[in-house]
Order: structure tokens, then C-alpha cells, then sequence
């Protein structure tokens, strides 16, 4: 996100340059981004019923996810450059507009494809009224009042994963699945209505359309969808089948081709210095990884414990909140211990916690009790996690200079969806057979049997590229809010 205008704004604004201002453009502006978190995990809950509604596929099951977080994330950039240039108030009304109607698309979706297509329109809108969000946020607030709302602003990642199992559940339990998706409608209107009548109007930047890197963003997400599309593929059609290696090599020459024309714009999303910052690149990669495991293990979990287990969809719900739970407390203790132990170790010793927790999911595969075969395995996992989630952001955050911070945080936030786009993908390709009741057990083991392999090559990342030294009292509180965020 391209926010170096905005870091300008915070640092030479105080308490004393401006009155206390009301909290409605918070309230609204938290709203949209609560939609936003929570639709990443509110459809895992609701994919068997949803599956059942629409006969999906075991490739349509990881696309119904993967869709949204792969716009989300592959158009986030260029959505903070559009809040920047071309006004932010433009930029979240045609966000959260795009968001509402493809909500509104998604609920009364009759085939699979729509429903894809659907969540990529409410990616889309996300990648796109995120970023505006939270500059509307910081050009409206100041001094206490802005620490307060960013405070609040960094919470909404954990609580919405937590609160999308529980109302995914909870919905589709009493109202069927489509009403994940109808929810959104009467809130996103109001959000619509409220932000007309509260935010003021922009200036719009000189030329500001013709410095968007539409190219870059289109190639990125290009590449990534083929990406995606070909890992799939290798699930049913293996990996020298024409379906599998086209896709990868369009992947490939796409993604190559987005690194030039970044070398070559004259406003890139990234600009070519960012690579040269060890910390932020070396653990953007550890967060995209941890989120695909993440994301990946809520995904499959799901599917196991309404259709091994037999657990209805509020109970299901119900279930993860001892994850969300463990992610909360351990990210709010690692925030205490950090300056003492330094991020990398934190990294460390959350990715052998981690390790030991998708194990053990692994060892208990086939067995049909929650209590005694999940909550253990997800104590640790969620044990792991949180710890992660702080440091990472610390350490990317090590040597960025703060004019460029904007950019390193929304640099982790893209890492962070296309991560979990790529962690679905990957893990239904190697978990197989998902409609079957014996498909799924043997592909739930041997999902987090890989999984543990992702975790120990993230490990020897983590050892020999991200930076080992202390944050500083200030880095640690910034990171923390980030870490959060996530």
C-alpha cells in the first residue's frame, strides 16, 4: 500500500492541531474492514451445505476460497496506489460497493462457476477498499485518537478469523448458507449511505491515471491465478500432463514478466529497492508461508469435522474458537517477551510448536473424537502461530526506513493472502480425494504430514535470512500492531 503521503500526515500532526473529532467514520470504516476479514474464513464453515447446494468439486471447494484471497492480495497494491491518487473516499465507496454487490452475486449464485466469479468480485473490492480505509482513518484522526483507532484497526484480524468460524456456522445452521453471503448486502449499504454523509471529498493528483501500474497489477494477479490454476491441476491430472505444466509455465513467464515491468514504470507497485531489504522480503516470505499453512489447515479441518466427526455448522463453528483463542493469547504474551528474545527466535520456536501441532492432526487422522484427535492439535498450532504473527511483522519491519512503511505493511498484507491462496491450493492438491469419507481422511493426514515439511523448510528460511538482533521499544510496538492486523 503506497501510503508515504499519509506517514507525512501522522508525523506532523498532534493532539493539539486538531479537535476531538466523533468515532462515525471510524465505526463505518471498521465495519467494511470487519466484512473483509471475516469473508476469509465465514465460507469455511458453509462449504460442505454449499457443496451439497452446488455439487462442487473438489477443485471448485479450494476455488471458492482461493478466488477471493487471490484478488485480494494480487490487487492490494495497486489498490493503495488508486486511494492515493485518486481520491480515498472515490476509492472505498467503489470498493465497498463492488464488495456488496458481488456479496449479493455470491448468495444467489446456482452454479459453482458463479459463485467463483462472485468471490473474486468481493477480492476485488477488498484489495481495493482496505487501503482507503485506513488512509480515510489516518488523515481523519489524530494523536491518541489515531493510536486508539489503529489499535482497534490491528484486533479486527484475529477477531474476524474468530468470529467467521462462529458465524459461519451459526448462519448457515439457521438460515442456510446463502445468508454468509446476504449478510453483507444491509451492512455494506449502510456502510455505502454513512460514508457519503460523514467522509469529505478529495483532490484528485494531476495525471494520476496515467501513474497506475494497471499493467503490473493485472500481470501479477495473471500469474498468480495460473499459478494456483496448475498446482490444482496436479491433483487429478499429475505433473507432466499438458493441464498442469501449460498453466505453470504461463505462471512462470507472467511472474517474470510482472518483475520487468516493475523495473521499467515509472511509479511501480514495488519499487526495486524494496528487494533489497533483507528483513521485509525474508519474512513476507515466512508470513506467506505460515498463512497458507493456517488458512490451508482451517480449510481441511472444516471439511473434517462435519464430515468425519459429524459436527453440525454452529458446532463446527463453535470448535475453532480454541484456535482463534490460542492465537489471541500467544500473540498478546510474544508482544511482552519480544525485546528480550528477539524476533527470529520467537519465528523459531513458534514454527517447532507449530510443527508439533499439525503432527499431531496428522497422527490422529481417522479418529472421530474432537477433544481427544483436534483441540490438542490445534493448541499447539494456534500456540505457534500467534507468537509468529508479531515477530514476523518486527522483523520485516527491521530496517524499513518510516517514509516506507505504508509500503512494507501492505508488502506482508499481500504476502499474507497470496499465501493462503497458495496454501489451499497446494494442500487439496496433495490431500487428493475430498468427497469421499476414506478420500478425506488419508488426504487430511498426509496434507499435514506435508505441512510439516513446508514448516521445516520455513524453519531453515527463518535461520539463515531473517535478522536475529532485538527490535527497539518503538519497531516492537509498530510490529505488534501489524502483527495483529494479520
Amino acid at each position: 500500500m503506497s501510503t508515504h503521503a499519509i506517514d507525512a500526515h501522522a508525523a506532523s500532526t498532534s493532539d493539539a492541531d486538531e479537535p476531538r473529532r466523533p468515532w462515525t467514520i471510524f465505526a463505518l470504516m471498521i465495519a467494511a474492514q470487519f466484512m473483509v476479514i471475516l469473508d476469509v474464513s465465514v465460507v469455511n464453515v458453509a462449504l460442505p451445505s454449499i457443496s451439497e447446494a452446488l455439487q462442487l468439486s473438489a477443485a471448485d471447494y479450494q476455488w471458492t476460497i482461493s478466488a477471493y484471497v487471490l484478488l485480494s492480495g494480487g490487487l492490494l497494491l495497486l489498490g493503495g496506489h488508486i486511494a492515493d491518487l485518486l481520491d480515498r473516499r472515490r476509492a472505498f465507496l467503489a470498493g465497498i460497493g463492488l464488495f456488496t454487490a458481488a456479496s449479493l452475486v455470491s448468495g444467489v449464485a446456482q452454479t459453482p462457476i458463479m459463485l467463483i466469479l462472485a468471490r473474486a468480485g468481493q477480492g476485488a473490492g477488498a484489495a481495493l477498499l482496505t487501503p482507503a480505509a485506513l488512509s480515510i482513518i489516518m488523515t481523519a484522526y489524530a494523536g491518541r485518537q489515531r493510536q486508539t483507532a489503529l489499535a482497534v484497526w490491528g484486533t479486527v484480524g484475529s477477531l474476524g478469523i474468530a468470529a467467521g468460524v462462529l458465524f459461519g456456522g451459526a448462519l448457515t445452521s439457521a438460515l442456510g448458507w446463502r445468508a454468509v453471503f446476504f449478510i453483507n448486502v444491509p451492512i455494506g449499504i449502510a456502510v455505502v449511505v454513512g460514508t457519503i454523509r460523514s467522509v469529505g471529498r478529495g483532490a484528485t493528483a494531476t495525471g494520476a491515471l496515467r501513474r497506475l501500474d494497471v499493467p503490473g497489477a493485472l500481470t501479477l494477479v495473471g500469474g498468480l491465478l495460473a499459478l494456483v490454476f496448475g498446482i490444482e491441476a496436479t491433483r487429478s491430472a499429475g505433473w507432466t500432463a499438458p493441464r498442469t505444466w501449460i498453466p505453470l509455465l504461463l505462471a512462470a513467464i507472467l511472474l517474470t514478466g510482472f518483475a520487468r515491468l516493475e523495473r521499467r514504470s515509472a511509479d511501480p507497485l514495488v519499487p526495486p529497492h524494496t528487494w533489497r531489504m533483507r528483513s521485509l522480503v525474508s519474512a513476507s516470505a515466512v508470513m506467506a508461508g505460515v498463512t497458507g499453512v493456517v488458512v490451508g489447515a482451517i480449510f481441511l479441518t472444516s471439511l473434517y469435522l462435519q464430515s468425519i466427526i459429524g459436527s453440525s455448522p454452529v458446532v463446527a463453528g463453535l470448535q475453532f474458537l480454541p484456535l482463534a483463542g490460542a492465537i489471541t493469547f500467544a500473540a498478546a504474551g510474544a508482544s511482552k517477551v519480544i525485546g528480550h528474545v528477539g524476533s527470529r527466535t520467537l519465528i523459531l520456536g513458534g514454527l517447532v510448536v507449530m510443527a508439533a501441532g499439525v503432527l499431531l492432526l496428522a497422527a490422529n487422522a481417522g479418529g472421530t473424537s474432537y477433544a481427544a484427535d483436534v483441540l490438542p492439535g490445534f493448541l499447539l498450532v494456534g500456540g505457534g502461530v500467534g507468537p509468529m504473527f508479531v515477530a514476523i511483522a518486527v522483523a520485516a519491519m527491521g530496517d524499513v526506513p518510516a517514509e516506507s512503511s505504508g509500503l512494507a505493511s501492505g508488502l506482508m498484507m499481500t504476502g499474507h493472502e497470496i499465501g493462503a491462496a497458495i496454501g489451499v491450493a497446494a494442500l487439496t492438491a496433495v490431500a487428493g480425494d475430498l468427497a469421499t469419507r476414506s478420500g478425506l481422511i488419508d488426504g487430511y493426514g498426509t496434507a499435514f504430514l506435508a505441512t510439516a515439511g513446508v514448516l521445516a523448510a520455513l524453519f531453515v528460511l527463518t535461520l539463515l535470512a531473517v535478522p536475529g538482533g532485538r527490535p527497539t521499544a518503538a519497531v516492537a510496538g509498530h510490529g505488534h500492531a501489524h502483527g495483529h492486523g494479520h
